[in-house]
């Protein structure tokens, strides 16, 4: 009886590659693999757990950010946000990492991003949002398994994506180490 327990045990513990502030994160999601994941802090308050997960690791922001196929980032909340709260903190992190004439090229997307999770209202605390780019579709919004919202065409807006974790100002430097596997 010991035996079974301990393999169960062992089985069910090694499907999880992190933990991050209590949460697991799996080795693998959808045949995709972890990269890294780690935590998004705002003052005192943990906000986000989030994991990237790729076809196969890789540690240089750049490659992963062009990186071609199929990527994605996986959000736990930690606590509570208003939807809009979430995408502006989203369209922070990519103004601070994209140019001007950028930010207006990708204002649609955006906009779509927004009216998106607008419809969920609140990012609640234990939520997990994906946020999956798909080739030859585009960024898939995910909130707890369900599909939501119209996929958000162009390659161009998930690569912005990426740089709020993975860009040159990144919304926090050691996540930015965190998911390249630092």
């Amino acid at each position: 009886m010991v035996s079974r327990f301990l393999l169960l045990w062992v089985f069910v513990s090694s499907c999880f590659a992190a933990e991050v502030a209590g949460v697991k994160l799996p080795d693998e999601d959808q045949k995709l693999t972890l990269n890294g994941a780690g935590l998004r802090k705002r003052a005192f308050f943990n906000v986000y757990v989030i994991g990237l997960y790729l076809p196969e690791k890789k540690t240089a922001a750049a490659d992963i950010v062009n990186a071609p196929g199929v990527k994605r980032v996986l959000i736990h909340m930690m606590r509570d946000v208003d939807a809009s709260q979430f995408v502006d903190a989203l369209r922070d992190g990519m103004k601070d990492n994209l140019s001007e004439a950028d930010m207006k090229r990708l204002e649609p997307q955006i906009s779509e991003l927004s009216g998106t999770m607008s419809r969920i209202k609140v990012a609640k605390t234990g939520m997990r949002i994906t946020l999956d780019w798909l080739p030859g579709k585009g960024t898939q919004v995910t909130v707890e398994g369900k599909p939501t919202g119209a996929v958000i065409p162009g390659e161009d807006f998930y690569r912005g994506l990426l740089r709020i974790w993975l860009g040159d100002n990144p919304v926090q430097a050691d996540l930015k180490k965190a998911l390249l596997g630092g």
